[in-house]
């Protein structure tokens, strides 16, 4: 207990009267009374209004200075000392608030109004000490963060860099904990307003400050919503040119930041991945789990079990969240897509900075037009003047104008930009790095304006992949994959190989697919026919099955002939190979079809003229329609009318007289007279499960087309556009000249795992395989009677070492 519980505390007290009383005989500390307070907040209620009194004299002291504009050597401001102590009893303070509502439910506003009046003015330390105090207390909810957002976003613009810090990473902080279990979006509407209204002031560093907030909270998708993407956008249209960067740049590396929070989580999970224990799911996990040991151990191995269960779960829900977010730009929320690149546009042409912030503009109005599908037919001449192989950051300005590009723009004012890339980067005098970005950007446009090209130069473009530079025979392989899946009538007849559709064409100008019934309602169809056909009739032979299968043989004669045009590669003499095999294949077919009776026969021939007839006008309609495209509509009539021949019998043309004489007629009309009545079982409507069905055969479909195609799929519309085109994928496959440091850096490289230098007569010695011929020859056994001529010769060598080993030879004498 404190010295004055049990008695009534003064309502008055001042230094003198608490020391004659005496409290003071025992000297505390400010953090020894913040924790006695916090254990007996009624027994200390003397000390609180002491040390809250000395905290009003001090700041009624800086704010007169401060009103006065006192800059004197002895003024109480220049003393660290009693700036010191004003902070810890403002931290002091602000620790004990919750313990004492009543007595300081003034003091978070004093708090406030000091900063908001002399903030300037006071001491860096102190500042910092004040802030600290007042985020305590907004921390605690005793203040609402309503009331200071104001107040911090200006403490940020003060120039001092730790408080700018601190004020930044308590705004956002305290936004996304508000936001943490559930939006509110009254308070949220409040802030928006504080930081919009900041936002258009001209005042620069309020508005950048206001910008970096916004741009961070909806980095960390605190405010993932329309009003904060707009009000981002709207940036742009700033009057200080450092603000109108900062929001261009955040829009244009926004997709960056998205990658890179999204290794970050990966990072993430893979690290608490790795810290968790593995468990495997098993058969036999699960039966120890329920069948062996004590109970105990059941139970915790059940335990264990489902936490495994538990955390899969959490994968699976996570990489399903992952794949199916759909992609989100502050550019695909834009109230007034077409008034936002239209304003953009007139700044860019008025625009008087370095060419940097024009890139920038460039590729925010090109993105803003790909990914909203936009007319804006003045920006294309702008692009095109910048369209020189010479340029700098040319491929950037290419990637722009490729993003720029969409099947709703007329291509005729696109036209001159892309005879402009196509004159300049693709010819024959050009580098060959030059000519790669040039065929790279065309097969870009193509793929999103296919009616730009033409057949003459679509045919000198392909033969660039003969060229002896890897780049440009890979751009060119690029280009000409492209155009067999959209329109292979564009290319020489050797070049198609073997389309999935022949006769595929681009969609006309404004041509739109307009689906007339379900999607996908057709492989349904489709797969009960071929169950039909799997199972076949009761009652027939192999023989009326053998003869269906052979109505059909144009299909077969198809097949020779894509076969001899992925052939025409090669030589002409394998055409000519080919050319017989398939016309021995038909040799094969007439003379089984001769063995068919003769009134098969006539019906076939029948069905035959009529269809004859058919298909003639059809090709006249086709050719009609692709007069400018098909240029090898002319070679192929004479197997057009081969094919035509062996073509299906239509079943309106069947006369039920004469299929009465034919079984194969009969099966014919009893499969046309099923179908409508498995349509009308149901009157139309399909059931959960034919919609599972039609997904999952859309999905072997697609697995079977992408396999045919060796793994290229044409993407939609809606892929291109919010796909964004990277500048570095122009250059693919160019090899750049290494500078010195880099070649010096791959040099140190190779060497890391070689050893020291050596001579080439050591490492020869250094022998890791068997032994050598000469070593085998002294290893080589010798017969008997060499070994005893050798032994006596080494007897006779020793005896006569030894004879000479007594005496020592001093030379000749000199008198004999």
């Amino acid at each position: 207990m404190s010295p004055i519980s049990g008695r009534q505390a003064p309502s008055e007290l001042t230094a003198e009267g608490i020391a004659a009383s005496g409290l003071t005989s025992e000297k505390l500390s400010l953090p020894t009374l913040q924790s006695k307070m916090k254990c007996d907040p009624e027994g200390y209620e003397a000390e609180l209004t002491l040390v809250y009194n000395q905290f009003k004299s001090s700041i009624d002291l800086f704010e007169q200075q401060a009103a006065l504009n006192f800059t004197s050597l002895s003024g109480v401001s220049t003393d660290p000392t009693v700036s010191k102590d004003l902070g810890d009893r403002a931290m002091f303070l602000s620790h004990v608030t919750p313990f004492y509502p009543k007595k300081l439910v003034n003091f978070p506003k004093e708090l406030a109004q000091l900063l908001r009046s002399s903030a300037r003015t006071l001491p860096s330390g102190l500042r910092v000490h004040v802030t600290q105090a007042l985020i305590l207390l907004v921390n605690r909810k005793i203040v609402d963060i309503g009331e200071t957002l104001a107040l911090f976003m200006e403490l940020q613009t003060l120039g001092d860099r730790v408080l700018r810090k601190l004020a930044f990473s308590h705004t956002i902080h305290s936004i996304r904990r508000m936001n943490q279990k559930h939006k509110n979006d009254m308070k949220n509407r409040a802030l928006q307003n504080i930081l919009f209204a900041l936002l258009q002031q001209e005042d620069e560093a309020k508005a950048k400050r206001s910008l970096i907030t916004l741009c961070e909270l909806h980095r960390r998708r605190v405010w993932f919503d329309d009003r904060t993407a707009n009000a981002i956008c709207s940036a742009c249209f700033h009057s200080s040119l450092r603000i109108m960067i900062a929001s261009l740049s955040f829009l244009l590396d926004y997709e960056k930041i998205e990658d890179d929070s999204d290794s970050d989580m990966a990072d993430s999970e893979d690290e608490q991945t790795a810290n968790q224990p593995q468990v495997l799911l098993n058969k036999e996990a699960i039966y120890k789990a329920n069948n062996k040991g004590t109970s105990s151990s059941k139970k915790k191995k059940q335990a264990k079990l489902q936490r495994a269960v538990r955390s899969m779960k959490k994968q699976q829900r996570l990489q399903s969240e992952n794949n199916t977010t759909s992609y989100y730009s502050p550019l695909n929320h834009l109230k007034d897509a077409q008034g936002f690149a239209e304003k953009l546009f007139s700044r860019l042409q008025t625009c008087n900075e370095r060419f940097e912030v024009k890139m920038m503009l460039m590729k925010v109005i090109a993105r803003t037009v790909g990914l909203h599908h936009l007319i804006l037919l003045n920006f294309y001449p702008y692009l095109q003047k910048y369209v020189q192989p010479h340029q700098r950051d040319v491929t950037n300005l290419l990637a722009a104008a490729v993003q720029a590009c969409h099947d709703m723009v007329p291509p005729d004012a696109v036209e001159p930009l892309f005879k402009q890339v196509v004159n300049q980067f693709v010819h024959d005098r050009s580098r060959p790095e030059a000519i790669s970005v040039g065929l790279n950007v065309i097969r870009e446009i193509c793929l999103r304006m296919p009616l730009l090209m033409t057949e003459d130069l679509l045919q000198d473009l392909v033969l660039y992949r003969k060229l002896n530079d890897k780049a440009v025979s890979a751009s060119a392989r690029s280009l000409l994959t492209l155009f067999r899946e959209v329109c292979p009538s564009l290319l020489v007849k050797k070049d198609r190989g073997r389309p999935t559709n022949p006769k595929a064409r681009p969609k006309a100008f404004g041509e739109v697919s307009v689906a007339s019934s379900v999607p996908g309602i057709e492989l349904l169809d489709q797969e009960d026919s071929d169950d039909d056909v799997e199972e076949g009739p009761v009652g027939l032979s192999d023989h009326d099955d053998q003869s269906d299968d052979d109505v059909n043989p144009g299909e077969e004669d198809g097949s020779c002939e894509k076969d001899g045009d992925d052939a025409s590669d090669n030589e002409s003499g394998d055409d000519h190979e080919i050319d017989e095999e398939c016309d021995s294949d038909e040799d094969n077919k007439s003379q089984a079809a001769e063995e068919f009776s003769e009134d098969d026969d006539a019906i076939d021939s029948a069905s035959a003229t009529e269809d004859d007839e058919s298909d003639d006008e059809e090709e006249g309609i086709d050719g009609d329609i692709m007069q400018d495209n098909n240029s090898w509509a002319s070679e192929e009539d004479d197997v057009d009318e081969k094919v035509s021949k062996g073509t299906k019998r239509k079943i309106s043309d069947i006369d039920v007289n004469a299929a009465s004489n034919s079984l194969r007629a009969l099966k014919k009309l009893a499969g046309a007279n099923m179908e409508p009545n498995s349509l009308n079982m149901e009157d139309g409507i399909l059931s959960n499960e034919d919609f599972k069905r039609i997904k999952e055969l859309k999905a072997k479909n697609d697995a079977r087309t992408v396999l045919a195609q060796h793994g290229f799929k044409l993407p939609s519309s809606d892929q291109i556009s919010t796909k964004r085109v990277d500048a570095a994928k122009l250059e693919a496959n160019i090899r750049k000249k290494l500078s010195k440091e880099e070649r010096l850096a791959i040099i140190r490289a190779g060497r890391e795992d070689r050893g020291r230098y050596q001579a080439k007569t050591a490492l020869k010695k250094k022998k890791t395989g068997g032994s050598s011929n000469q070593q085998k020859e002294h290893q080589k056994r010798m017969p008997l009677a060499a070994k005893r001529s050798k032994v006596a010769k080494s007897k006779i060598e020793k005896k006569r070492k030894q004879a000479r080993a007594g005496k020592q030879f001093r030379g000749r004498k000199a008198w004999k």
